[in-house]
């Protein structure tokens, strides 16, 4: 199926290294935002404590977070969990309260606002080990899809299809972190959920652009390697406008109407996508082309037949 055909092809490898500079910088503003600023981690990493209260009906959020900002916990998480009518509040950890003493806290807080006073579903506390334990299962789950990627990548195409296709997709993993990182979001298990999500996505179009390149080699034999990677970023341009358009619909309908709990798993996504586009076709392509990759890594030669000695 396509919506369009590009019958000239469109010349990226002609703009290689001037794409190549951006996204190295991108790369690195990236690293820079992650070593000096940091990411701010939710409450399922650093620790804290979740309270789900139902109410009869649906209660206004904005002056909930302000009660809680103006009784010590500007860093309170107020959201709809579930329903309008369930709240899921996240408070860090304080060093001067206990877990007990902060839901009550809490609770008191609640019955200031006014209105009908909340019910009391449930109180979770997550301590600072366990919420390091959540980090280190995360990093470990990233590192082991990372793996499962180079493998699968190394597997099916040659080795240099499989490290730029790998580097590619680490480029685009940083560059989500150094986003929220630069603006402060909350990165959150969702977020990891989207980022390992990324990581699958991004290698996905790797793979489309790789196997018409394979495919390119073998039935143009009098195209050079720029022109074999331009003709087949350019045949699947159609197929990416319609994989990526109608999964960026979708995350877009998350992003602006999927409420707080969804925004930054969404936002992550967003991110993803598009520079998952971007480093599949300006960044991995450009990258094979300059590990030497050629017609004649794939073209076996035939083997002259021994003539039989009468």
């Amino acid at each position: 199926m396509e919506f369009f055909r590009i019958k000239k092809d469109i010349p990226f490898m002609r703009h290689a290294l001037t794409f190549n500079i951006i996204s190295l910088i991108t790369f690195l503003l990236a690293v820079f935002f992650l070593a000096t600023r940091g990411l701010h981690l939710s409450v399922e990493f650093t620790g804290g404590t979740l309270i789900e209260v139902s109410y009869t009906e649906a209660p206004q959020l904005e002056p909930i977070r302000n009660a809680f900002a103006a009784n010590g916990y500007p860093d309170a998480q107020v959201q709809n969990f579930g329903s309008a009518r369930d709240v899921l509040i996240r408070l860090p950890n304080r060093d001067d309260l206990d877990a007990t003493r902060m839901s009550e806290r809490a609770m008191s807080t609640l019955q200031s606002v006014g209105g009908a006073a909340p019910e009391l579903r449930r109180v979770e506390f997550v301590g600072p080990q366990v919420g390091k334990e959540l980090a280190a299962d995360g990093s470990m789950a990233l590192l082991l899809v990372i793996f499962g990627i180079v493998l699968y990548l190394a597997m099916r195409f040659e080795w240099r299809f499989a490290v730029s296709a790998i580097i590619a997709n680490l480029h685009d993993v940083v560059i989500i972190l150094g986003f929220f990182a630069f603006f402060q979001w909350e990165f959150s298990l969702a977020v990891l959920a989207a980022v390992l999500a990324v990581l699958g996505y991004s290698v996905n179009e790797s793979v489309v652009v790789f196997d018409r390149v394979r495919e390119t080699f073998k039935k143009k034999r009098n195209m050079t390697t720029p022109e074999v990677l331009d003709h087949a970023i350019t045949s699947t341009i159609s197929r990416t406008v319609i994989t990526h358009g109608s999964t960026q619909m979708m995350v877009l309908a998350m992003l602006l109407f999927g409420g707080e709990t969804l925004h930054y798993f969404a936002m992550a996504l967003t991110i993803g996508i598009l520079f998952g586009i971007y480093s599949s076709v300006l960044v991995a392509s450009p990258l094979v082309m300059w590990l030497g990759v050629s017609r004649e890594q794939f073209i076996k030669p035939k083997k002259e037949k021994e003539e039989a000695v009468v």
